[in-house]
């Protein structure tokens, strides 16, 4: 398996397979409230049964080149991670997002592994439009937006339900182009 440095404070960005279900779980066990306060992940992953299936999920969107999921790892235990919730080769779309457990936030790390994922997602997959999907009330993952580049197209309202509640949604998305002109060195 790969790791990425994701800078010099040893962080790495590895993929996140089935056969990591128990790390996962255990993360999610340790973040589980607060990563679920905005997005349904923490509800999705309650057991090992269903850990293992989440990444299977994953695991099979890699094989069909529809997503992606990667693990954010610091001092050897996993943190958080970013994914592609959904990827479309032939449209040249995917759809990014995030987690982290209370630990690692404040880190930069999912600036830092987002800048990698939409990087492998533009230059080796001819990806032409990222879009980063987050509730109106999660103004970390918006701050991650706005730090990636990202363009604010606008606010589904009331577009999701979550926890019996429905929530405003922004969205963002950064294209290529623009994603090239940021990334290009000074």
């Amino acid at each position: 398996m790969y790791a990425i440095p994701l800078g010099e404070d040893g962080a790495e960005l590895r993929p996140l397979e089935p056969w990591q279900a128990e790390e996962f779980l255990a993360h999610m066990d340790r973040g589980r409230e607060f990563i679920g306060r905005h997005i349904a992940l923490a509800d999705a992953v309650a057991d090992l049964e269903s850990a293992r299936a989440f990444l299977q999920g994953y695991a099979d969107k890699a094989a069909a080149d529809t997503g992606r999921i990667h693990g954010i790892w610091t001092d050897g235990k996993l943190v958080g991670g970013v994914l592609f919730r959904t990827m479309d080769v032939e449209q040249r779309t995917a759809e990014a997002g995030c987690w982290l457990e209370p630990s690692a936030v404040g880190k930069g790390l999912v600036t830092r592994a987002t800048r990698v994922i939409i990087d492998w997602a533009v230059e080796e997959r001819g990806i032409h439009r990222v879009e980063w999907w987050a509730a109106a009330a999660n103004e970390a993952s918006i701050a991650v937006a706005r730090r990636l580049g990202m363009t604010r197209d606008g606010v589904l309202r009331e577009g999701r339900l979550h926890r019996g509640k429905r929530h405003d949604m922004e969205i963002w998305s950064v294209l290529a182009p623009e994603w090239r002109a940021v990334r290009r060195p000074a």
